[in-house]
């Protein structure tokens, strides 16, 4: 999916009950943990940045077909 992923990841049981009534969520070791997590996924974005066009670069999309392949290398014009 050409996404990056980050080995760090967190659950917060019974989410609905972490949110006060300003629909922010409430101080808790859960919050820290959440915080934590986007924390190490916006270092990697932020380190693998300037690389987009080196990590979406896909060998199955720069091969040619056979038939290009024959075109490009056909010598009955000479």
């Amino acid at each position: 999916m050409r996404m990056v992923t980050i080995p760090n990841q967190s659950s917060v049981p019974k989410a609905y009950l972490e949110f006060d009534d300003n629909n922010r969520m409430k101080p808790s070791p859960y919050y820290n943990r959440i915080v934590d997590v986007l924390e190490e996924l916006m270092k990697f974005t932020l380190l693998l940045r300037d690389n987009q066009s080196f990590l979406v670069d896909r060998y199955s999309e720069r091969v040619e077909s056979a038939e290009e392949l024959s075109q490009r290398v056909n010598l009955r014009s000479i």
